[in-house]
């Protein structure tokens, strides 16, 4: 396994058989129709406007194994310095190491570009994403009870947090 940084031009595709299978077949996305191509574009645009990494595992021949990214947690200026992340794998790959190698180096980005703080919002009945998540360090942090409704069910959605030692010199404004 090698750890990459994605392209639209190299791993749009990919990506979005992974994101595509995952909205299909699971409620570790809590959207209802897959996603065509042409939103890649404007996805990997969006990431690379602020500088947010999409980190890919690719295994032997380079085919993408998996990804994790980050982008805004909430849109108001005080929290500049807290990120949500995602994190997905090719269901193939899964239990591999791949989801893992992804967010230690995400982590580590994180980190480097000054993030403090690290959101997953995870399905609540997602025992193996907790339990990923916890090996990563992770902690709970809140349930939102019913926040989604996805195959004929309400969903938990729980929120785990892995606080940074960064940033070196937080600022206001």
């Amino acid at each position: 396994m090698n750890i990459i940084s994605c392209t639209a031009e190299l791993h749009a595709a990919p990506i979005l058989d992974i994101l595509n299978d995952a909205i299909a077949t699971s409620t570790a996305l809590y959207d209802y129709q897959p996603r065509g191509i042409e939103t890649m574009g404007p996805w990997f645009a969006a990431k690379r406007a602020v500088g947010f990494p999409v980190v890919g595992v690719v295994g032997d021949g380079g085919r993408l194994l998996g990804f994790a990214t980050y982008g805004p947690f909430r849109p108001f200026p005080a929290y500049k310095y807290t990120v949500e992340h995602s994190v997905y794998v090719h269901r193939d790959h899964r239990g591999r190491g791949v989801g893992t190698a992804a967010m230690k180096r995400l982590i580590l980005l994180a980190a480097e570009s000054q993030q403090h703080v690290m959101v997953g919002a995870i399905d609540a009945a997602n025992t193996a994403s907790i339990a990923f998540h916890e090996r990563l360090g992770f902690a709970p942090c809140g349930i939102v009870r019913q926040a989604g409704y996805k195959f004929g069910r309400w969903l938990d959605l729980a929120l785990y947090q892995l606080v940074l030692a960064t940033p070196d010199e937080p600022v206001d404004g």
